[in-house]
C-alpha cells in the first residue's frame, strides 16, 4: 500500500498535470503560445531549486528587485534601462528603492521592490542563484528569468558559515 502510494506520488509531482492549478482570472484560452508572464513556475521551482535547496540549506536571503517585464518592453531594451538604473544606483539601497519604485513592473515596486526574506528554492532558478551565491549589499544584474530582466539587490544573508 505504501509502495503504491508512494509510486503515485513521485508519478504526480513529476508529471506536467495542471489539473488541479485553479483557473487564472480574466485568462482567456486563445490557443497561442504562453507569454512570459503566463508562466506558472511553482510547479517547476523544486526540481529546477533542489541543488540549491541542498547547498544552501538553513539559509535566508533578504532582497529586492527592479523588474521589467517582457509586456513594457523587449528584452534588450530592458536590459539597456537596466544597466542605466545600476549605473545611477551603485549600490545604495535608498536610491535602488526609489528607482524601484518608479521604473518595476513588479507589484513590489509599491514596497520599493523588497521581496522580504525567502529561503533557498522560493525564487525562479536564475533569481536563486544570484541571492545565494552572490556579494550581499551589492546590485547584480541584470539577470534573466521568464518573467523579464531584473537588477537585484541583496541586502542580507543569513544561515553562512564564516
Amino acid at each position: 500500500m505504501l509502495r503504491t502510494f508512494l509510486i503515485f506520488a513521485c508519478t504526480f509531482m513529476a508529471s506536467n498535470v495542471v489539473a488541479f492549478v485553479p483557473p487564472q482570472p480574466n485568462h482567456r484560452h486563445t490557443g497561442v503560445a504562453r507569454g512570459h508572464a503566463d508562466i506558472d513556475s511553482r510547479k517547476f521551482n523544486f526540481f529546477e531549486n533542489i541543488g540549491s535547496m541542498i547547498s544552501n540549506f538553513g539559509k535566508k536571503a533578504s532582497a529586492s528587485h527592479i523588474l521589467i517585464g517582457p509586456k513594457t518592453m523587449n528584452q534588450d531594451d530592458a536590459r539597456k534601462k537596466l544597466e542605466e538604473i545600476k549605473a545611477a544606483v551603485g549600490n545604495d539601497p535608498e536610491k535602488f528603492a526609489k528607482y524601484a519604485s518608479e521604473f518595476s513592473t513588479c507589484p513590489s515596486s509599491k514596497n520599493g521592490g523588497d521581496l522580504g526574506s525567502f529561503g533557498p528554492g522560493m525564487m525562479v532558478k536564475n533569481f536563486d542563484k544570484v541571492c545565494f551565491e552572490e556579494e550581499v549589499g551589492v546590485v547584480h544584474g541584470p539577470v534573466s528569468t521568464q518573467f523579464g530582466e531584473h537588477l537585484i539587490f541583496i541586502a542580507d544573508r543569513t544561515g553562512e558559515s564564516d
